[in-house]
């Protein structure tokens, strides 16, 4: 690897008191040239450029380690921050101007948060130039955008084909009380002392702890080159900066394919207490599970916590809704890291028989059928909000599947930019359906918000929807 040359100095503009850092660098990682084609995508601020992106996502990816979870906002503390490519003869060079100095020590970036901005350029050129209109991957059908995931996934080189099944996924709030928190680095701890590794949104909370218990089980039992495996997507990535233990990146182009990039990659899911955002992850993997065709594959999936109230409450909303078939899916655990650690690892070797015996890979799931209504990336406008079908007359798998849009317009109008404007352009979405189903969504949200699990930090929440019975 090329050493990077670093020129920084710190500016304080006089509008805000955050401190911002000048720099230039050289990517570390896979990247290190770029075709002049490539960084003209990079920099094009017009329709259908890249560089909106690119400085979206980089901005979110040097705010590693801060407190801000609300993307608007992190572009009002740093409004003048850019960011922009020099192609010379020994490849190219990053300049940075007025970037959070939190990304910095002592005059040069911190590597880790080098590498992810390698992996942003890497992940935004590749499905620029390789995946979005290229004709070897049908993007309208189910199997194109599988293998446009496993494409993206392979370019990154998250994959590992030698490797034995170990990769516990694990979901939850990145905005969660504190002894949340601490327990789920006490359940990672004890996944990391049975040598397994850790994927997560990449982000705080419940997508933090899990690493950093696992990196000190690691570290306990000398096993070197943990992997501590982030998988975000451009529109909540400012909301979910990755922490500062993610030592691989993806970016996924849409919210669909991250949650693909999940199911397809891990070997058992554990969810931890969160908020809507969590919901939807439940119901997007319940929906898959409840398909015909996946009703022999084992999925390790555990719901654990340090309380009990929060998946009752979780618990009883899928029964209502989805019904027993859906509850048959997973365990719950309580207050028990050891044991869920156990029953993970006894679901990854149910995982690795299974996979031996149809010869299917370790490392991606292709056996997994994962229906189009799951793949299609679903826009939250108000109009697609209204039409969603919430009623008990179809299939229990087709009803995850838009309850789980539900949620995804939810977090949008939360977190996402977008979201946000139509919200603040538009009024509230508006979410309607049957009355045995919005009753105990409406009671599931309303809990969340007394729980404060759908609180931005530092901000009163206000909600982006109503529901309509």
């Amino acid at each position: 690897m090329r050493p990077a040359r670093f020129r920084t100095h710190s500016t304080i503009p006089q509008n805000m008191n955050y401190d911002v850092v000048d720099a230039s660098l050289s990517p570390t990682g896979r990247l290190d040239i770029l075709s002049k084609s490539e960084v003209n995508q990079l920099l094009d601020t017009g329709h259908g450029g890249l560089y909106p992106l690119l400085r979206r996502c980089s901005l979110a990816v040097l705010n590693s380690g801060g407190f801000i979870d609300d993307g608007q906002e992190l572009l009002r503390r740093y409004p003048d921050f850019q960011i922009s490519l020099l192609q010379n003869e020994r490849g190219i060079r990053l300049e940075l101007k007025r970037a959070p100095a939190i990304a910095f020590v002592d005059g040069k970036i911190i590597t880790g948060i080098n590498q992810h901005l390698s992996a942003v350029l890497r992940d935004l050129i590749y499905v620029s130039n390789e995946i979005s209109g290229n004709p070897r991957f049908n993007l309208a059908s189910g199997e194109g955008i599988t293998d446009s995931v496993f494409h993206i996934l392979r370019n990154a080189n998250i994959l590992q084909p030698i490797a034995s099944p170990n990769l516990v996924v694990c979901w939850g709030g990145h905005s969660i009380p504190r002894h949340e928190y601490d327990y789920t680095k006490e359940v990672g701890y004890q996944l990391g002392l049975r040598g397994l590794d850790i994927c997560t949104g990449c982000g705080p909370g419940a997508m933090k702890g899990p690493m950093k218990g696992a990196a000190i089980g690691h570290a306990k039992q000398r096993i070197g080159g943990g992997r501590y495996l982030g998988i975000s997507e451009p529109g909540i990535i400012a909301a979910e900066s990755p922490n500062p233990i993610v030592n691989d990146l993806v970016i996924m182009p849409d919210i669909e394919k991250r949650l693909e990039a999940f199911v397809r990659a891990g070997h058992a899911i554990v969810v931890f207490p969160g908020g809507p955002g969590t919901a939807e992850e439940i119901l997007y993997l319940l929906g898959i599970l409840l398909h015909p065709d996946n009703a022999e594959i084992p999925f390790p999936l555990i719901f654990t916590g340090p309380d009990a109230a929060y998946f009752a409450q979780i618990d009883q909303f899928i029964g209502a809704t989805l019904g027993p078939v859906a509850q048959a899916r997973y365990e719950i655990i309580i207050n028990d890291p050891a044991r869920v650690a156990r029953r993970a690892l006894e679901g990854i070797h149910r995982v690795r028989e299974f996979r031996e015996a149809r010869d299917d890979a370790y490392y991606f799931n292709w056996l997994l059928k994962i229906a189009a209504e799951f793949q299609q990336p679903f826009e939250p406008t108000h109009t697609n909000m209204r039409n969603l079908e919430l009623h008990r007359d179809q299939p229990p798998h087709h009803l995850a599947a838009n309850l789980r849009r539900a949620f995804s317009g939810i977090v949008a109008g939360n977190v996402k930019e977008s979201g946000i404007r139509a919200v603040a352009e538009h009024g509230l979405f508006e979410i309607r359906g049957e009355a045995a189903v919005m009753a105990p969504m409406d009671e599931l949200l309303k809990s969340f918000v007394a729980q404060q699990r759908m609180k931005l930090a530092g901000k009163d929440y206000q909600p982006s929807y109503r529901v309509v019975r």
